[in-house]
């Protein structure tokens, strides 16, 4: 059974062939005849052809074809009109309603990161979700604000934080008012120091109570640090002294809950043996107790968790250390050992032993000693802390009144270093009780728990002990762990801090924590004062909105502004937004209403043919541009059968759809096809094939020719290069270079003119880009390829061109073959009477052309002849080949590289002459060997070397001086321009003071002994005295240094080169390595298959440059192999290479070299991000901070 057709017959396309002979028929018919019925041009403009339904894109040779203008009814474009409505509200900018602050009754907003702010945006946000801070800060006066533009910024800051429809805010005027670098990461709690000693500076020149000491109010407290003799019992003087805190720093290393941390704090320190402290009651050094004591407590209790600690450098320690009498060496456990023993000798005074040279030290000459630094570390052990937090027992004098706080903060650096990581501040809301994580931009609901309603356990049992979590235990545990942080859930604790049944939490990245001091109410009234905390004063003048938070009338009408206009630019954008799409989807509908409507049904429809161009631009564009049907009318003003494939044809009801909205035209109707045109047409296309047909004759009459037949009557020539093939040509084997030359050395004569020899050369000299005549396609008409059948014979006298002269090679063809060349020449260039000269069968070539011919011929012969002579004369130069040298004879010295140039001059032939460059003469070259200073060599001879017990030099192309005979000399001098009493002499002697002829002298050159026979005499003698080579003149080596000194500068300032390092694993590298290693790299130099084919194993191609240091050297090694610096044993052959300061050019070190590493395994494997942090600590050399910055700066340059 045959595949059914999935196609309809009406939507076939009729074969070429067919078509074609049809519409050859209607124009010859309409060639005779001169008319043109409405069948021809129903037929020839394709009016018959089929409306298509479901072709994939739109048909050229179809003009009812309306398919592939618009998309499929699913389907989208990448633009214009048909693309995704996605893509189109994508174009129009960002959403400004995507950064509305939630609906919801209270949703705090987010702060932006400028690129390193977050802990910034971290502690501003802690601040402003602190009620009475915020109340305090809104008290200012105005006058006050403009007078100090921290506060200003900060408290325009607030207020859109308080009351902006934004779901985020800018800090950057804020960050710019305090002259931060947004680009630096800096620690939040040294911020939060210095931005309370800057607010509290600026406020104490407020006129409003409640401002004036709002952040002593909140934030501070004070302490005694308090020494007790142990004797008498009194305490110093010293101790009825209170100090001023706003956060309590605590220990975290070794603990592990806040109550803890609090003990550790509070703790009792005692002073004996060489800390004993002078009690004046005594009038004696005593024991004695120290501690600190709180005395007053703030409403706000911040407490700054320690997770800092330095800890030394392993790179400073000494392979072994003595500790109470123990020797430790690096070993699998030296970094718990080297850790305890520096905590013991850096807290006690201890003493250790050092081995070199039996002295006694102190461990506080430690540092000096071992040139010790340290590196600071982050401590990520799970820390404790309770929900409710009662501070009566940890008062100097407790009290009677609870001092109960609650959790309202925690501050979280996420990052496993010190020196970098992220910010995010978790935040309980006063007025509802939820918390809130604040991550810069970003904020999220956490529900009634600091870490999320996730980390709470309804499971969770009653614990009776401390409450402590171990994150290495792999016991489950009684909470839910949320990333890095754990709810513990309710507990029962007995320490005396935390209270009973309140939940405790746990965090390994909670850097700061803070408690509010529980208020309690009655009748509506805030408490004012709680015995031990100091005195907060709540005044009510100021009328607070709904969310309890009042806003300076300036502030408000700001804030109310910056509202009005953010919500309108929301409905602009939203207004906008609907247009645009309402637009697209208008346009669609009419698009696909037109088109639906386009095609004719019929052939006695009238019907208006309209651009495919325009119409595309109409049916894929959102604003279309007006109609134009310009592109498909000819020069009548009519539609003309040639820009059938570039129209449709269109029903009237389409076409007055779109000619009454968008105008234009012109309107071109079913009658407007051009008569002029098809009669044109016709007669173009008649002529196309009378000339195809004549061409084929020629054809076959041209194929007779090539094989020598049909050569009867008139005959005449054609440029066989123009008939059979295309090339390039040039007059000559030989090059005009080599003719003067030889003239110049009078070694030839030729005669005639040099300067018309020189013409022929230039005007012979051409490119013929002919395709082949006999086998090209035949076409319609003649083509650019039929002109200048003869140019390539023709010479400059307008004469037949000589046979023997490149490109002159020519055909003889019958008289009706030339004439039709000539005809289709005239065609293509009428003004072209060069190119078609007529050269009969008994055509003389040029007599002068001939003769010139003639002399080149015998200039070419001379040349060869003068080359062949040179290289009897110098046989082994020549060759390239050695010679054996012997002592005490005399022989001259030419530059390597002159005869590497004459050697390729002589030996040229074929191809390769004109690749070969003429030698300058000898006299020159003798002249430019001295330096003009000291009338010296510039040069050093070659090396000699020995070979069983025959002399050679050894061979290079390019250095040095190479020697040659007296008799090659001799000619040379002949050959090339010079006289040997110039020449430059040299001589092969013993010498006995070897000490003063060391490789690289002036003036005598050493022997390098290869496979001496110990049995040959002459090798006995070479053994027992030193060859050297005497020049004169003699070699200047200060002329040499100089260069060698500014040729190795430019050689050692390289940049982003590559060198390779290898891996080599085991105790020693393999010879290859050493051998690759320890050879001169020369970067121009060609290296050999076998030497690109060596593998070296393990290593990487490095990009550097001269002035890489070998520290930065040792961190790329570091980074590729994993192998740390300091275990990094680091060679260029047998060479270490070592000091990390040392560049890549002073240990001589170039582009290409092959160097070598070994790993020591001495130091324990640590992290590259570790040794880069500390490298950045160490340039700095001391952190920068906040240095610069208006929190450092005095209080007289904020004031404006």
């Amino acid at each position: 059974m045959s595949r059914p057709s999935t196609r309809s017959s009406k939507n076939k396309r009729h074969r070429a062939d067919d078509n074609a002979a049809t519409t050859c028929q209607i124009y010859r018919k309409i060639h005779s005849t001169g008319e043109v019925t409405k069948d021809d041009a129903n037929q020839l403009y394709m009016i018959w052809k089929p409306v298509c339904q479901g072709c994939r894109v739109n048909t050229k040779d179809n003009p009812n074809c309306f398919c592939g203008l618009i998309p499929p009814p699913n389907g989208s474009r990448k633009s214009g009109l048909w693309q995704k409505m996605s893509d189109v509200v994508l174009a129009l900018g960002p959403d400004p309603l995507k950064d509305l602050r939630a609906s919801s009754e209270y949703s705090p907003a987010g702060l932006t990161n400028l690129g390193a702010t977050c802990y910034a945006n971290s502690i501003l946000q802690c601040l402003y979700m602190n009620k009475t801070f915020r109340r305090g800060l809104f008290s200012v006066e105005p006058g006050l604000l403009k007078q100090y533009p921290v506060l200003d910024q900060l408290a325009r800051l607030f207020a859109q934080l308080h009351a902006s429809k934004l779901a985020f805010i800018d800090s950057a005027p804020f960050i710019k008012t305090l002259e931060l670098d947004n680009g630096v990461q800096q620690d939040s709690h040294e911020f939060l120091t210095l931005l309370l000693s800057l607010l509290e500076r600026c406020l104490s020149h407020s006129q409003v109570s409640r401002a004036r000491t709002i952040v002593q109010d909140l934030f501070r407290g004070s302490v005694s640090h308090v020494t007790t003799c142990s004797k008498c019992g009194k305490d110093s003087e010293a101790s009825l002294n209170m100090e001023d805190f706003y956060e309590l720093e605590l220990n975290v290393k070794g603990l592990k809950s806040l109550d803890e941390s609090l003990n550790d704090y509070l703790s009792v320190e005692e002073l004996h043996g060489d800390n004993q402290y002078f009690c004046e009651s005594c009038g004696t050094r005593v024991d004695a107790t120290r501690s600190i004591k709180l005395r007053t407590l703030p409403y706000v209790l911040n407490f700054q968790l320690k997770r800092c600690v330095f800890l030394p450098k392993l790179s400073d320690l000494p392979n072994w250390l003595e500790v109470k009498g123990i020797f430790l060496w690096p070993g699998n456990n030296f970094r718990s050992i080297l850790l305890s023993w520096f905590i013991f000798a850096t807290s006690t005074h201890t003493s250790y032993f050092d081995l070199s040279d039996k002295k006694k030290k102190s461990c506080f000459d430690l540092g000096e000693s071992f040139n010790l630094t340290t590196t600071k570390k982050k401590i990520t052990s799970a820390f404790c802390f309770p929900g409710e937090l009662d501070m009566r027992e940890r008062l100097s004098e407790p009290s009677d009144l609870e001092l109960i706080y609650d959790l309202s903060a925690v501050l979280i650096h996420k990052g496993t270093t010190v020196n970098s990581g992220h910010y995010i501040a978790h935040i309980k809301d006063e007025n509802t009780g939820q918390w809130w994580e604040f991550d810069d931009e970003h904020v999220s609901n956490l529900g009634h728990h600091p870490f999320g309603e996730g980390s709470s356990s309804s499971a969770a049992k009653p614990v009776q002990t401390e409450p402590s979590v171990d994150l290495s235990s792999t016991e489950p545990m009684n909470g839910v762990m949320n990333g890095n942080h754990i709810n513990i859930g309710q507990l029962q604790s007995s320490e005396c801090s935390i209270v009973t049944g309140s939940q405790t939490y746990s965090s390994g990245d909670a850097y700061m924590l803070m408690y509010n001091l529980r208020r309690t109410t009655k009748s509506g009234e805030v408490r004012q004062s709680v015995s031990g905390a100091n005195h907060v004063e709540i005044e009510g003048d100021i009328i607070y909105s709904d969310n309890d938070a009042a806003l300076p009338a300036h502030l408000y009408e700001e804030i109310k502004e910056l509202n009005a206009s953010y919500l309108d630019a929301c409905q602009q954008y939203k207004s906008k937004k609907e247009r645009e799409l309402d637009c697209i989807t208008e346009r669609r509908q009419e698009v696909r209403s037109v088109l639906s409507e386009g095609p004719v049904l019929s052939l006695e429809d009238p019907y208006f043919w309209i651009s495919t161009d325009w119409l595309r631009l109409w049916a894929d564009n959102i604003t279309p541009p007006v109609l134009d049907n310009t592109p498909i009318q000819c020069l009548h003003g009519k539609v003309p059968v040639s820009k059938v494939g570039s129209m449709k044809r269109l029903s009237s009801k389409a076409w007055n759809m779109l000619f009454s909205k968008y105008g234009g035209g012109p309107a071109l109707s079913n009658d407007d096809y051009c008569i002029d045109c098809l009669v044109e047409g016709a007669s173009t296309m008649v002529s196309a094939d009378d000339y195809r047909d004549r061409r084929k004759v020629m054809k076959e009459l041209a194929d007779a020719v090539h094989s020598g037949k049909c050569l009867d009557g008139n005959l005449y020539y054609v440029s066989k290069s123009w008939y059979d093939f295309k090339s390039l040509y040039c007059f000559g084997t030989f090059f005009l270079g080599d003719v003067l030359m030889l003239i110049s050395l009078n070694y030839s004569s030729p005669s005639g003119n040099c300067s018309q020899l020189k013409e022929a050369h230039v005007g012979f000299g051409f490119e013929i880009e002919f395709q082949q005549w006999a086998r090209r396609k035949i076409i319609d008409s003649p083509c650019d390829a039929d002109a200048g059948p003869t140019a390539s014979i023709r010479c400059p006298h307008g004469k037949l061109m000589p046979e023997q002269a490149p490109g002159a090679k020519r055909l003889l063809v019958p008289e009706n073959l030339w004439l039709f060349f000539c005809e289709s020449a005239n065609t293509v260039k009428p003004d072209d009477t060069l190119g078609c000269s007529v050269f009969p069968s008994d055509a003389e070539p040029c007599a002068t052309c001939s003769m010139e011919l003639t002399e080149v011929a015998s200039i070419e012969d001379t040349l060869r002849e003068f080359k062949l002579k040179q290289r009897q004369n110098h046989e082994k130069i020549a060759l390239g080949k050695g010679f054996a040298l012997f002592p005490h004879q005399k022989y001259y010295l030419l530059p390597s590289s002159w005869l590497s140039t004459w050697r390729s001059y002589i030996n040229a032939n074929g191809k390769n002459v004109s690749s070969s460059v003429q030698p300058e003469m000898l006299d020159s070259v003798i002249d430019m060997m001295k330096c003009g200073k000291h009338s010296r060599l510039l040069e050093r001879p070659l090396e000699l070397i020995c070979k069983r017990g025959t002399i050679f030099q050894r061979f290079s192309a390019t250095d040095g001086l190479t020697i040659i005979t007296k008799d090659d000399w001799k000619f040379f001098c002949e050959e090339w321009g010079c006289t040997e009493e110039k020449g430059i002499s040299a001589e092969i002697e013993f010498s006995n003071c070897v000490a003063n002829n060391l490789p690289g002298s002036c003036e005598e050159m050493p022997i390098i002994e290869e496979h001496m026979s110990p049995h040959d005499e002459v090798n006995e003698e070479i053994e027992s005295r030193q060859l050297v080579i005497k020049t004169s003149p003699e070699v200047c080596e200060v002329c040499i240094g100089e260069r060698e000194s500014c040729e190795l500068m430019q050689k050692l300032n390289y940049c982003n080169e590559d060198i390779r390092v290898c891996f080599v694993r085991g105790k020693e590298a393999p010879k290859s390595i050493l051998e690759a290693s320890g050879t001169i790299s020369e970067p121009d130099r060609r290296i050999s298959k076998r030497s690109r084919k060596t593998n070296f194993g393990n290593s990487i191609n490095l990009k550097v440059s001269g002035s890489t240091s070998i520290y930065q050297l040792k961190m790329m090694i570091w980074e590729s192999f994993g192998v740390i610096k300091e275990n990094q044993i680091l060679h260029k052959g047998s060479t270490v290479i070592d000091g990390e300061t040392s560049t890549l050019a002073d240990m001589n070190i170039f582009p290409g070299d092959l160097l070598w590493v070994k790993d020591s395994e001495i130091h324990e494997y640590r992290d590259i991000a570790d040794e880069l942090s500390d490298h950045k600590m160490e340039v700095q050399q001391a952190e920068e901070g906040f240095r610069g910055t208006l929190l450092t700066s005095n209080i007289s340059s904020q004031v404006v």
